[in-house]
């Protein structure tokens, strides 16, 4: 069983004057970006998370150390930076406002969402790179898995009895139910609990993937807009993942929430 929560990195003063920054530009977080970045961290200071990765840009990198700086169980835990959780590269539209990519793609009678600038990356790109890092991360968990079958008698990592891990501060907002209620309970054994921050087109891509390749199954009362929607900064979703005795081909996702902000 792997978890993963996924939060959008804060604000920059870009993004308040909605000016594409892509990969070409590194902004720091502003300071309503900082404040929301631990807003986002008190949210989640009693999960305890076994692994942190983010986009190496610096906006994210930001926000994965304001949230762990607030988190009562992570503090210490090493943040694992990965180019594939970059947000989508944007070309020659890098660094100018959102209006200019809208006539970039009205010139080239296209929609502006799957509209690819000259040098920018297509949204089949960005997918791939989400898959691939999907698949990291699935392989991560079957491996520690692996790891505690080799231990003979070795306490579980995290079996639901501890508690702990399964503070979920969305179980109020959200009607599916954490792994610790699921089934009989007890018997649950989460073998990885990560966070992941990255970027708001890259995530509407990865979720995309997750819904349109590998039918993960959405919240009830979630919307096609909310869907499509790009999450608001420091928006969290979380994710429950099942690969039953190990297989990488089918996991069974679960969204337990998408673009969570009742922090902000």
């Amino acid at each position: 069983l792997l978890l993963f929560t996924i939060s959008f990195s804060g604000e920059t003063r870009y993004n308040k004057d909605k000016i594409l920054q892509g990969q070409g530009v590194d902004e720091p977080l502003s300071a309503t970006g900082f404040r929301q970045a631990d807003a986002a961290g008190l949210f989640l200071s009693n999960v305890k998370f076994t692994h942190v990765f983010s986009s190496d840009l610096l906006r994210a990198k930001q926000t994965a150390a304001a949230i762990l700086g607030k988190n009562r169980f992570c503090k210490d835990l090493e943040i694992k930076y990965d180019a594939r959780l970059r947000e989508r590269k944007y070309g020659v539209a890098e660094g100018k406002p959102l209006a200019d990519l809208k006539a970039m793609a009205k010139d080239a009678g296209e929609q502006c969402p799957s509209f690819t600038p000259s040098g920018g990356e297509t949204l089949d790109e960005v997918r791939e790179r989400a898959r691939d890092f999907f698949e990291f991360l699935c392989q991560l968990a079957v491996e520690l898995e692996q790891k505690e079958h080799v231990k003979p008698g070795a306490p579980g990592r995290s079996s639901a009895t501890s508690g702990e891990q399964f503070v979920f501060p969305w179980t109020n907002h959200c009607s599916e139910a954490e792994p610790s209620s699921a089934g009989s309970g007890s018997s649950t054994v989460l073998d990885a609990n990560i966070l992941v921050v990255s970027h708001g087109a890259y995530m509407r891509n990865w979720i995309g993937y997750m819904v349109s390749d590998l039918n993960c199954t959405l919240p009830a009362n979630l919307t096609k807009s909310q869907l499509s929607s790009v999450s608001p900064n420091t928006g969290v979703s979380h994710f429950i993942i099942k690969l039953e005795n190990g297989n990488l081909l089918k996991p069974s996702i679960t969204c337990v929430c998408l673009n969570q902000d009742s922090h902000l």
